[in-house]
């Protein structure tokens, strides 16, 4: 029985007894009766360590890290320098990315007369998970061994050196095969949108640990990457069902099941994980995101205030953070955050259309309109761009207000958004043929960059390599320092196998204008790295 457990056991048996004994007017029937209550409360505290630590172990293979975590503890509070419970206790809390957990323990275990490779690697794991990149590949030395390189990729892209991770990834797989290694090389390449390099990593996962919770959860990240949601949903029911006490499988059908417009399947899993864990981060995001779709603002700014200065402008929870702050009746607040969003990712239509409304509800008309009309002026502009034009024109008395009024109501407009809508479903299921198709009947599409980069991509992906590479310039011609632009340009070249240094220098553009993109990162890194 864990510590937490023998503790609510205890307190409950005791606070029963004292109830009890206040109501006896016999003052030795109490005393026995609280004698009682201090004998449980001694047996809850002399459990037997080895039982503890069995239970741990068995929990640990079952990678519940968590209640391994608590049974190792309760083991160790009997024989606190057992070298083989503080090591399991160091390897449970890096599994739960507690760095600051490990680090005491492996400082514990060294103490006790623990040493080598592997608790070397698991102090820069240590390091690593409290930021702290740069120890961790020093501490790594000349350590040549497949965990290695998986650390010192891990390093390599917290400090945005993308393509030393590709390097590093590549050197791993090639030092020997490594389970974790190979997890997370995979995703890597799906981050990459690198479908047959990260199904090959895959195949090193199933063949090394084919029960695995990683293994099983990777099969649904990839189909879901590739559009197949009902696969995908599979292979999470599978995971959710063999491991009842891991939260990921749960928030992965809850995004599913977010994805496919059923809200309430999706707060159901989400509650599932929330009664789980709690506090952690990835629950609170989910939980923060169905809540903005219910229009439960108030909820959404309660979850997220006592976060607010460590938001990363740029992150989804910061931007629904401020639409909560604009819907509950605080625009300048919104207008800060949404203003400093787009400042840092300046191709997010979100934060472009929020710092419109936020500034319209400010009374600045003037500055709403030229902050959206980038949006409106494209032809795949929809209703909500358009009204939001009309408003913050007519707010600022602008003599476009007509002209984008007439937008408004034509009768064109809903076969323009049945094309464009039709174009981003094939996209998302990968029918490059279909997309073409529909974005080249959208009438004006050759004078659009935004839809012009779409066909560069979809050409690109459909193997029509001159096509890709003519769409994609011309989407730079149009907007030179549009970083998704630059990116296109250069993914078009490297897809096709031309002109490495024009599409490595394009990527590096890209990624200088959005550093924080992952996409722009993982293809830089496959452009600069040598081919084979």
């Amino acid at each position: 029985m864990a510590i937490g457990r023998c503790v609510t056991f205890c307190f409950t048996e005791i606070s029963a007894l004292h109830a009890i004994a206040a109501f006896m007017k016999n003052t030795n029937f109490t005393c026995m009766l609280l004698a009682g209550g201090l004998l449980l409360a001694s047996a809850c505290s002399s459990q037997d360590p080895a039982a503890s630590f069995a239970k741990a172990r068995q929990e640990f293979a079952a990678e519940d890290y968590a209640g391994a975590r608590a049974d190792v503890l309760v083991a160790l509070e009997h024989d606190s320098a057992n070298r083989d419970m503080l090591a399991l206790l160091a390897r449970s809390q890096l599994l739960m990315g507690d760095g600051d957990g490990a680090q005491a323990s492996i400082t514990r275990l060294k103490e006790a007369g623990g040493s080598g490779p592997e608790l070397v690697r698991m102090a820069a794991e240590a390091a690593l998970l409290r930021d702290q990149p740069e120890q961790t590949l020093s501490m790594l030395g000349g350590d040549a061994s497949p965990d290695a390189w998986r650390l010192r990729a891990a390093a390599h892209i917290a400090k945005d050196e993308v393509p030393a991770a590709l390097d590093a990834f590549r050197k791993g797989m090639a030092a020997g095969q490594h389970f974790e290694l190979a997890r997370d090389y995979a995703r890597f390449l799906l981050t990459a949108q690198d479908y047959a390099g990260a199904a090959g990593a895959m195949e090193t996962v199933r063949k090394l640990g084919p029960a695995r919770l990683d293994a099983l959860q990777l099969a649904g990240e990839f189909a879901q990457a590739q559009n197949r949601l009902d696969e995908a949903r599979v292979a999470y029911e599978r995971v959710a069902k063999a491991f009842p006490t891991r939260i990921e499988p749960l928030l992965a059908l809850a995004d599913l099941a977010d994805i496919r417009g059923k809200l309430d399947e999706a707060e159901t899993f989400a509650a599932r994980a929330a009664g789980i864990a709690p506090n952690d981060s990835r629950v609170t995001r989910m939980t923060v995101q169905l809540a903005s779709e219910r229009g439960d603002w108030e909820k959404v700014r309660t979850m997220l205030a006592p976060r607010e200065s460590s938001l990363d402008a740029r992150s989804l929870d910061a931007m629904t953070y401020g639409e909560a702050l604009l819907r509950l009746g605080h625009p300048e607040q919104a207008r800060a955050i949404f203003a400093k969003a787009l400042l840092l990712s300046a191709q997010n239509p979100y934060a472009r259309l929020m710092l419109s409304e936020a500034q319209l509800a400010t009374g600045d008309g003037a500055t709403a309109l030229r902050t959206v009309r980038p949006l409106a002026d494209s032809v795949l502009a929809g209703q909500r761009e358009l009204e939001l034009a009309v408003r913050a024109a007519k707010a600022a008395n602008d003599h476009t207000a007509a002209g984008l009024e007439t937008r408004l109501h034509s009768p064109q407009l809903p076969e323009l958004q049945k094309l464009a809508g039709a174009g981003q479903a094939a996209l998302a299921r990968q029918d490059w043929p279909a997309a073409i198709d529909a974005y080249r009947r959208i009438p004006g599409f050759d004078s659009d960059a935004e839809v012009l980069k779409r066909l560069a991509f979809a050409s690109s992906q459909a193997g029509r390599n001159d096509d890709a590479i003519a769409f994609a310039d011309r989407a730079l011609s149009r907007e030179p320092r549009n970083a998704d632009m630059l990116h296109i340009a250069g993914l078009a070249r490297m897809n096709a196998g031309r002109d490495r240094e024009a599409a490595k220098r394009l990527m590096e553009q890209a990624s200088q204008l959005d550093p924080a993109n992952k996409l722009f990162r993982a293809d830089l890194a496959r452009a600069v790295a040598p081919v084979g």
